[in-house]
């Protein structure tokens, strides 16, 4: 499988937190991905990009939250995750960048 140029504009960068990092021991990756990805779009661009095996792809939606910027309301983007569980044996160095 070949990696097309809308595969990087699916999957935009990896998350790494203290919640990421506990997934990742279960052989899970949280990314941050487009609004209009969907499941299987985004298991084919993990899969062209890492040269791995998916096993899952789990997505949630997080709400931008209403926010002052310099004294003025305003609000944060909503974002996507994707929570992709990898077959066993298969790894990502998230580390590494895209």
């Amino acid at each position: 499988m070949s990696v097309k140029p809308e595969h990087y504009d699916l999957i935009k960068k990896p998350i790494i937190t203290e919640k990421a990092t506990m997934a990742g021991e279960s052989n899970a990756f949280v990314f941050q991905v487009a609004m209009d990805a969907t499941k299987p779009m985004i298991k084919e661009a993990v899969e062209a990009i890492f040269a791995v095996k998916v096993k899952a792809v789990n997505t949630t939606i997080t709400k931008g939250k209403a926010k002052k910027f310099r004294g003025r309301a305003g609000e944060r983007s909503d974002k996507k995750k994707a929570y992709v569980t990898l077959e066993a044996g298969n790894s990502i160095d998230v580390s590494t960048g895209l």
